[in-house]
């Protein structure tokens, strides 16, 4: 008698090493799995389903005495965070604790720009008190509970205007403010070693690029985005848009390229290369958007509207892929990602920072391999399978409050109004005779050099 038996050799089938492949026993002949694509189908359509079901962006809040005007996060600890509000104060936050550090007290009006030292050990605000004060950041100790005491500034410098903002340089112990002109100041120095002034009233904006440290941009009250250079202590180019640009931040993983976050509820990137046209329009807001941080990988920044909205944008995508929003949210005057790329921090009208997952659905905590593996394939099915109508339509739906709705919808008749317009005027006159600008040069008044 014959008698078949199964054999199998355990070194076949067993990784030598954690870092290789599963081995998978399975017959990828297409004709045993007739139905794979159907499968494959309806798990893409329940992995977006439970991405929706478990969205839960909100984690914390962090309560202030008066509305907050500026976020700064240490760029060398991940759970430090400063905040200034409108009575002059900035607190610093154990992020991860939940808990205020240290109140700041000198100021004696409203704080509008912080900003940490490269080393993470100083930070400097600026006022509408005509001062800039640097300050020591403490380290978070390791024991629980409050720990709140009352600082002093180490060092005071006095400005001739009221200051609007203010940015550390990456790489040396000075930093740049932005008031009635551009002051570049050194932390041993008590009058600014440079000025730099360049057709506008005054500077609502100025930040560094991380990339490359001496170049730096800043926006006016005269609706213009200048770009100087600190080596040869000139301005390199400016741009002139139809509205006023509120902030502006820079890829840190594309040296040229920048994004500003303008009065007409649009954000703009442009390559400071190529400044006549912008390199993409990033819309879904209906008010002014008031501040922009990109995250540290570069794809995908934050900004903050005054419609009380937080929205997430990918770098090179024209409409947002998260909108963030509670009942008691007021306008948004300040956005920061974490260190890490994980977090977006959102300071508002109402007292309070408010800590936000960067992606609303994902588990918190230490995962197990199986966990990590099942939402890895999930994410792979939602992105094969994204084109399809069902999958397409579950995952891009966000709920809005509805103002917000109302507002987005008499925007788009608006739009719609416009492009017939110009379709007809088109139309009905000679060929050539009207110009039609695309939506990346329409805003875009003049460039200067």
């Amino acid at each position: 008698m014959k008698v078949k038996v199964i054999n199998r050799n355990e070194e076949e089938y067993t990784r030598e090493r954690s870092q290789d492949l599963r081995k998978v026993h399975k017959n990828l002949d297409p004709n045993l799995h007739p139905f794979e694509k159907a499968v494959e189908y309806t798990r893409a359509l329940n992995a977006a389903k439970l991405d929706r079901v478990f969205a839960k962006p909100f984690l914390a809040s962090l309560p202030h005495d008066d509305g907050i005007t500026c976020l700064s996060r240490n760029p060398r600890r991940l759970n430090s965070l400063v905040s200034g509000c409108a009575d002059g104060q900035l607190r610093i936050w154990d992020v991860a604790a939940q808990r205020p550090l240290r109140n700041l007290l000198g100021h004696t009006s409203e704080v509008k720009g912080v900003s940490i030292t490269q080393d993470g050990d100083a930070c400097v605000s600026c006022s509408t008190d005509c001062t800039v004060k640097l300050w020591k950041v403490p380290f978070a100790p390791d024991e629980a509970g409050p720990l709140l005491q009352n600082d002093r500034p180490v060092f005071e410098f006095r400005g001739k205007g009221a200051f609007r903002g203010i940015d550390h340089h990456w790489g040396r112990n000075s930093f740049a403010t932005a008031g009635p002109q551009v002051d570049i100041w050194d932390h041993e120095r008590s009058e600014p070693v440079n000025s730099f002034t360049w057709g506008a009233d005054s500077i609502m904006s100025v930040r560094f690029n991380p990339a490359e440290a001496d170049v730096m941009a800043t926006a006016g009250s005269d609706r213009g985005i200048a770009l100087y250079d600190l080596r040869t202590s000139t301005p390199i180019r400016k741009l002139i848009m139809q509205t006023k640009t509120n902030s502006i931040a820079w890829n840190p993983m594309e040296a040229f390229n920048f994004t500003a976050a303008n009065e007409d509820c649009c954000l703009y990137t442009y390559d400071m290369r190529k400044l006549q046209s912008a390199t993409c329009v990033h819309k879904d807001f209906v008010s002014a958007v008031m501040d922009v941080d990109y995250s540290p990988t570069g794809r995908e920044f934050v900004a903050g509207s005054y419609d009380r909205s937080v929205r997430i944008f990918s770098h090179n995508g024209g409409h947002s892929k998260e909108v963030y929003h509670t009942k008691r949210m007021q306008r948004i005057f300040a956005v920061r990602f974490s260190g890490d790329g994980s977090y977006v921090f959102s300071g508002s009208d109402d007292m309070n920072v408010r800590l936000w997952k960067a992606q609303s659905s994902v588990q918190m905590g230490t995962l197990l391999p199986r966990e990590r593996q099942k939402h890895e394939y999930q994410q792979a099915l939602v992105e094969r399978y994204k084109h399809l109508p069902d999958v397409k339509r579950i995952s891009r739906h966000r709920h809005l409050p509805t103002p917000i709705y109302k507002a987005a919808k008499l925007r788009r008749t608006m739009t719609e109004a416009d492009n017939k317009k110009q379709h007809n005027r088109v139309t009905h006159s000679a060929p050539g005779s009207v110009k039609v600008k695309s939506a990346r040069q329409k805003k875009v008044v003049a460039e200067l050099e």
